[in-house]
């Protein structure tokens, strides 16, 4: 495998970083996941753009241009000889001194893997995922902004322990105000009397890349959409549900909680759209 790291393609087995690195040290950094189909990376430019931003929030200065990180993460996906798979792109405060102060750090250090990645079994795309709603809390925006992919995963983490640990392989995050924010690593939408909904981006969200292909798909499809606060009682009784990410694409749930979500099987309208959304990644993207 080659990895893309500060500016050369290297072997697996040379792609290191200092130990004094800030994003090691303490998380001082931004990410990226994106997907390719087909040859061709899905909303590439949407992605870098959205690095961009998380790094501008953290005051995190990056040396390349928006053109040339997308340049590189091709480059690179094209050196491994991959059709289809997924992106991790990181960016790091970079190497220096201890201390929390990030101008101890001179540059900052980025590093492109494209590899594979299958975060839930073949099964659960088809009959549905069984989640739960977890303890930990999301990040309040007061905090740590929701829109910034932050190396910092630990409450994320810790979540997705709270599932494995309650036998589910996904959960449902609240916020503060007991309001549905997101699940551990992806979007929530449910379907209720033919209307897609999903949570305000201001409860807490991320403002996910393949959240908004949804939105843009259920205009084409003619599925009304709205945006707004949820709670776990809209979940219980939607009339259909599914999780959405860039890893994790677009998967059905049928269950929250052990309560049954609907008929307890993938929808109508759920498989339609997960029928207009792999449609869609496997016919556009920016190739390589």
């Amino acid at each position: 495998m080659k990895i893309w790291l500060d500016g050369n393609l290297v072997d697996e087995s040379e792609a290191k970083i200092s130990v004094f690195d800030h994003g090691l040290l303490y998380g001082d950094g931004v990410f990226e996941g994106i997907r390719f189909y087909n040859g061709r990376i899905f909303r590439l430019e949407e992605h870098i753009r959205r690095l961009f931003d998380s790094s501008r929030a953290i005051l995190l200065n990056l040396p390349w241009t928006q053109e040339e990180v997308c340049k590189f993460t091709c480059e690179t996906v094209a050196a491994n000889g991959l059709r289809d798979g997924y992106i991790r792109l990181v960016v790091t405060r970079g190497a220096g001194e201890l201390g929390l102060n990030p101008h101890l750090c001179p540059k900052p250090s980025m590093f492109i893997i494209a590899s594979t990645i299958k975060l839930y079994p073949d099964e659960h795309y088809q009959n549905g995922l069984a989640i739960i709603t977890c303890a930990t809390r999301r990040p309040a925006p007061a905090a740590l902004m929701p829109q910034v992919k932050s190396l910092n995963y630990l409450n994320n983490i810790m979540a997705k322990v709270e599932a494995i640990q309650s036998n589910a392989l996904e959960a449902v995050m609240l916020n503060e105000q007991g309001y549905v924010a997101e699940c551990t690593g992806d979007n929530l939408f449910i379907l209720k009397n033919g209307a897609l909904i999903t949570p305000l981006i201001s409860e807490g969200a991320l403002d996910g890349i393949t959240r908004a292909v949804l939105i843009e798909l259920a205009a084409k499809i003619g599925v009304p959409f709205v945006e707004r606060s949820l709670t776990r009682y809209d979940i219980y009784t939607a009339d259909e549900c599914f999780l959405t990410g860039t890893a994790a694409e677009v998967i059905p749930v049928v269950s929250l909680d052990r309560r049954i979500i609907g008929d307890g099987k993938p929808g109508p309208l759920t498989r339609r759209f997960l029928e207009a959304y792999h449609e869609l990644v496997n016919s556009t993207g920016t190739p390589f």
